[in-house]
């Protein structure tokens, strides 16, 4: 087995989570996300962020506004909507569930 690819596998099962919880701290622009993402070791490709906010904004859980700006083109500044913060919860809820139940796995093993 590749450890890589499980690695991978990992990773990309929470983005969604992750990308929601620092847009859920406060409007954010898509390379401030990136730079969140990296600061917490989950490095993050603009290839793969920008599809993934556009498929939460197609489903009514982001929103974003037009900023312009002084040095180049307006900026889309991203935010939670009614129907996101809903979501969030309850991705919350479930990803503490799997967190609590993994860490008593792997902390409570007993050899076989």
């Amino acid at each position: 087995m590749n450890i890589d690819n499980t690695q991978s596998q990992m990773r990309k099962g929470v983005l969604e989570f992750c990308i929601l919880s620092v847009i859920k701290q406060g409007e954010a622009y898509p390379s401030d996300i990136i730079e969140k993402m990296k600061e917490a070791k989950l490095d993050i490709l603009e290839g793969t962020l920008y599809p993934l906010l556009t498929r939460l904004k197609n489903a009514e859980l982001l929103t974003y506004r037009w900023v312009e700006s002084s040095s180049g083109p307006p900026r889309k500044y991203f935010s939670m909507t009614e129907k996101g913060e809903t979501f969030y919860r309850e991705l919350e809820s479930t990803w503490n569930e799997l967190a609590n139940a993994v860490h008593q796995l792997t902390q409570n093993s007993t050899p076989l």
